[in-house]
């Protein structure tokens, strides 16, 4: 667990520099990958989706999407039949900054995996798995008990 937790401390350090150079506040920078992630999963996320994943009101979250939208950061349309559902994208220029900044780092990581088995990798990804579903069964007995 230990190492867990150092991992998610260098996460969040690297995340800090990210949010710097690109002058924003960290929630603003976190949100941010957060909208482009799901846009590369194919499953773009609506403002009230965000505001779950990034644990902010929703209007906390309006104003955090408004300085995105304001600064040429992100856009949110209205595509979808029932006009009254928003999805947040990235404009191409922020998928390229992330990219610049990024990449450094996915090779470093990509070499760091070539060194294990595909095997290993997919039982890690199996514990990360069952760690998350470990915690997500925990917060949803504590909401229960709220």
């Amino acid at each position: 667990m230990d190492g867990l937790r150092g991992y998610g401390e260098r996460y969040n350090e690297l995340s800090r520099r990210f949010a710097v150079w690109l002058g924003l506040h960290s929630t603003d920078a976190d949100a941010l990958l957060e909208i482009v992630t799901a846009e590369d999963n194919g499953t773009p996320l609506s403002p009230a989706r965000l505001s779950e994943r990034i644990l902010l009101s929703s209007g906390a979250t309006t104003a955090l999407l408004n300085r995105l939208e304001a600064a040429g950061h992100i856009d949110r349309t209205r595509e979808h039949t029932d006009r009254r559902v928003v999805t947040l994208h990235s404009r191409p220029g922020i998928r390229e900054s992330a990219d610049e900044f990024f990449t450094p780092l996915a090779g470093r990581m990509d070499a760091t995996m070539a060194q294990y088995p595909p095997e290993l990798l997919a039982r890690f990804e199996t514990l990360l798995a069952d760690l998350r579903a470990a915690i997500d069964a925990d917060l949803a007995e504590r909401d229960g008990s709220d």
